[in-house]
């Protein structure tokens, strides 16, 4: 038989409680002060909320006029540019504040008792505030991605290396919330790039160090993708959560953050790897003879006697050599050091 949890049911505001009534107060009367009273109160709450959702709408449109002032392009004139991004910047102050504005409702909500009159009536209905700066790449090529992360790299870098070497849940928390433009995938990128360069480097506890900071960002864009919302809006909500966490959220973080680093390791070595094949494949390339073929290879090929013949470079024994070899074996081997370049017929004439 299961247990019913009634603890939800507690903050119920119903009007005609008589236990705290005195005998000689109209009691009908009462109900009707403290009716109409909420219900002012309701009224109040719709126009906050109507206010706020036209704020919302007259953002989201007045980004999406900027955006498709950006995408057309219709002026050359690079002031006009400078004036859209300018407003565009100026938007997206705004659009944290009501993304704020949001979030302070959802939680007076919250903390509102139910009472007869909105205990049938829908919530606050959650709205996705997009986000200003485009930091949404959906529906972007591969490349068009790339250029972006570039422009967002080279403007923000430095905040996010200094983000990475924070430790400190709060010092993270507070740098994020100064700095919310952080939140999205790009920065989550870089930290990714960043850590995989510090392992090629060999600096292991550096990379564990900003490897931490890289789990906690994708906990917060794993987090706002869950709720769909903003990332912006979840990093406080992060934050207070694995400081306040059950032992199997950390677990679970500290799981991730394991996992991750063993990756870096193993991708750092697969760089590695292919960077000194790279290195090796340049520099055979170099060393190619005239005929295209490398004189190192040809000469681990050579018969014994041949080989002893060029490592001591004796021109005399080299000659003694082909004279005692088979004329067709000869010829094919000599053709493959001159190819090679280990051997320049008439050097002695060019010098």
């Amino acid at each position: 038989m299961s247990v019913v949890d009634y603890s939800k049911w507690k903050d119920i505001e119903i009007s005609d409680d008589e236990d705290d009534i005195h005998p000689n107060i109209d009691t009908p009367s009462l109900f009707r002060w403290r009716h109409q009273a909420r219900v002012e109160r309701m009224a109040e709450k719709e126009q906050e909320l109507d206010k706020l959702k036209k704020e919302r709408d007259e953002y989201e449109n007045q980004v999406k006029v900027l955006k498709e002032k950006l995408k057309t392009k219709d002026s050359e004139d690079s002031t006009d540019m400078t004036k859209v991004k300018q407003a565009l910047l100026q938007l997206e102050k705004k659009g944290e504040e009501i993304c704020v504005k949001q979030k302070e409702m959802e939680k007076k909500e919250k903390l509102e008792p139910w009472n007869v009159d909105t205990i049938c009536s829908a919530g606050f209905s959650k709205t996705i505030i997009n986000n200003p700066d485009g930091r949404g790449t959906d529906d972007l090529s591969e490349e068009e991605k790339e250029k972006r992360m570039k422009e967002f790299v080279k403007k923000h870098e430095a905040k996010i290396k200094k983000y990475g070497m924070f430790r400190n849940f709060d010092d993270s928390r507070r740098y994020l919330m100064e700095h919310t433009e952080l939140a999205c995938e790009d920065t989550a990128n870089y930290l990714v790039v960043w850590c995989i360069n510090l392992q090629m480097e060999e600096k292991d506890d550096l990379m564990s160090h900003v490897a931490h900071q890289t789990i906690c960002m994708q906990f917060i864009l794993e987090l706002a993708k869950q709720l769909e919302r903003d990332p912006r809006s979840c990093i406080s909500a992060f934050f207070h959560r694995i400081q306040q966490a059950e032992e199997e959220y950390k677990k679970a973080f500290s799981d991730e953050l394991e996992g991750f680093k063993d990756r870096v390791r193993k991708r750092a070595e697969q760089k590695l790897e292919q960077l000194m094949k790279d290195a090796e494949e340049e520099e055979r390339q170099e060393r190619l003879g005239p005929g295209g073929l490398d004189p190192l290879e040809v000469l681990e090929a050579l018969p014994e006697e041949l080989k002893k013949c060029f490592e001591s470079q004796d021109v005399e024994l080299l000659q003694d050599t082909i004279a005692r070899m088979e004329p067709e074996v000869a010829t094919y081997h000599m053709k493959r050091c001159v190819d090679s370049g280990l051997w320049v017929p008439d050097a002695n004439k060019k010098e």
